[in-house]
């Protein structure tokens, strides 16, 4: 059975035949079928290939195809650790499938900065365990030469610890203060997306008004309908007030005289 990166002849004979089992697809190019299944989806995701009527393939998985495809995706790939990336594809296939097929260009991009930030995030937090750690080594050993005889305490080893001490501490902040920046910066992005959940729910809310909710809320609440229909006839008698006057004839700044409205109603000998 061959192995390795499907050819270009395979490829097409893989879209000719696309309606056919996965399992006769890889009898006939001696493969195995989960290769073969694993090349369509993701031919499938990239637009390459139409979808076969016997590919059931879920939001997620789609998205996961589609991240795989993106030019951008051999970048991110040098930027973050194989765990990082791990985290990656985890948030990008849940907020891509929360949006389904609404993400234009611009808000993938969104979607990318957004999940950066968040493993930047957990960077600073994942340095900052670290550098408690080593503080809290530190003081021990600190504490513990301290505990000597004065003519015992070796000094130079005491100046040292100390100073990296105050180093770490001073890390630390700086890790408090990013991670500070990072957190302001995601909701402030979120918020841009309207992916909080107070937005949400308002989306979800306001979907579900429409005219005939509005009709009963007018109906079950009559000094509001009453307010707006005493509002309607007070535009109404306006209106045909300022129709009279403009009916009339008019002395413009040349000195001609004529009609501002002119209609077949409104037109005078």
């Amino acid at each position: 059975m061959k192995k390795g990166r499907i050819s270009k002849k395979e490829e097409n004979y893989i879209q000719s035949h696309l309606q056919d089992a996965p399992e006769l697809i890889g009898e006939q190019l001696d493969r195995d079928p989960s290769s073969v299944i694993e090349f369509i989806k993701r031919k499938v995701a990239s637009g390459d290939f139409n979808a076969p009527s016997w590919l059931k393939s879920d939001d997620e998985e789609t998205a996961h195809y589609n991240l795989l495809s993106r030019p951008y995706w051999s970048e991110i790939q040098q930027q973050f650790t194989d765990d990082e990336l791990k985290m990656f594809k985890f948030h990008w296939v849940r907020i891509i499938s929360q949006f389904k097929d609404e993400v234009l260009p611009t808000e993938e991009l969104q979607v990318i900065d957004l999940i950066k930030m968040d493993i930047l995030m957990n960077r600073a937090l994942k340095g900052n365990k670290e550098n408690l750690e080593q503080i809290s080594i530190l003081d021990e050993l600190v504490r513990v030469e301290r505990s000597r005889d004065a003519d015992q305490i070796d000094r130079d080893e005491l100046f040292n610890m100390e100073r990296q001490i105050a180093s770490l501490r001073a890390s630390q902040e700086s890790l408090n203060k990013d991670y500070r920046e990072l957190q302001a910066k995601k909701n402030s992005m979120m918020k841009d997306m309207k992916a909080t959940r107070e937005q949400r729910v308002k989306r979800l809310e306001d979907s579900k008004q429409n005219w005939t909710s509005w009709l009963a809320h007018l109906v079950s609440n009559p000094d509001i309908a009453k307010g707006y229909g005493i509002e309607m006839e007070k535009m109404r008698l306006a209106m045909e007030k300022e129709k009279d006057r403009l009916s009339q004839f008019h002395k413009y700044a040349d000195e001609t005289v004529d009609q501002p409205f002119l209609t077949p109603q409104t037109v005078k000998d």
